[in-house]
């Protein structure tokens, strides 16, 4: 399955330690809008490695955070 992933362009992530403390600090800033550990985790990864975060959940449109959030409709 990896070989197939990696064919487009796509990498496998760890979940880091200091992704972890980003999420777990995020926690705070997103709970009203009912993110999930999981959605955290994504946005610490993108805030990590300073990427744009695509997303097809509006929601995180409306958060106030250092990355980019880019809707998908």
């Amino acid at each position: 399955m990896q070989e197939e992933i990696e064919e487009y362009g796509l990498v496998f992530a760890p979940f880091t330690t200091k992704q972890a403390e980003l999420a777990a600090r995020l926690w705070s800033k997103t709970r009203r809008h009912g993110l999930s550990l999981a959605d955290r985790a994504c946005i610490a990864l993108a805030m990590e490695w300073q990427l744009p975060i695509l997303t097809a959940d509006r929601v995180w449109t409306e958060l106030d955070l250092p990355v980019e959030i880019r809707p998908l409709r």
